[in-house]
């Protein structure tokens, strides 16, 4: 129960800062926390031990919301790229990575299990450089940024565990 809480509580904070981007931030930081939004929510309701969710009209949601936040994701970064706004264009680079990562995770447990250390060193490396984004705002004073980027990093964190303790059941039950 309060994993749950925790996990809402994140979640209210995301939907918070996505808010203060749409309201007050550019149109590209706007996009960029949008889209991160409804791809977090997509998983989180793909991996949730009552997955009633994705059969017919939800799966059909579920993609075409995912369709949706890539395009957004794309038109993010090409306007980071023409705001010279590196650190923002690299982090969309870095957390894109992490969900093909767990998209792999999710669609193929059974080759994820049987090279487990090679994908847990690669969730290493990119949970390592979006740790270093957080510290390069920090160090720029851009602490709405790092906060942001921070609170990113702990919700996918919950949902990793997620995807593990899915893939885990998932192999049980085959």
């Amino acid at each position: 129960m309060g994993y749950s809480w925790f996990k809402a509580v994140v979640f209210a904070l995301l939907a918070w800062n996505t808010a203060t981007y749409l309201y007050s931030g550019t149109t590209s930081e706007a996009l960029d926390s949008a889209a991160w939004l409804v791809l977090l929510i997509s998983f989180e309701l793909e991996t949730r031990p009552d997955r009633r969710w994705n059969e017919g009209l939800g799966n059909a949601v579920m993609r075409g919301s995912r369709l949706v936040a890539a395009i957004a994701l794309i038109a993010a970064t090409m306007g980071y790229v023409r705001e010279m706004e590196w650190l923002d264009a690299i982090n969309i680079g870095l957390w894109v990575a992490v969900v093909a990562l767990l998209e792999f995770e999710v669609r193929r447990p059974d080759i994820v299990m049987q090279h487990r250390s090679s994908f847990a060193a690669t969730a290493i490396v990119l949970y390592s450089g979006l740790v270093a984004l957080v510290a390069a705002w920090l160090w720029r004073g851009d602490w709405f940024d790092a906060y942001d980027a921070a609170l990113w990093l702990v919700a996918f964190a919950a949902l990793e565990m997620d995807v593990l303790g899915f893939i885990g059941k998932r192999r049980s039950t085959t």
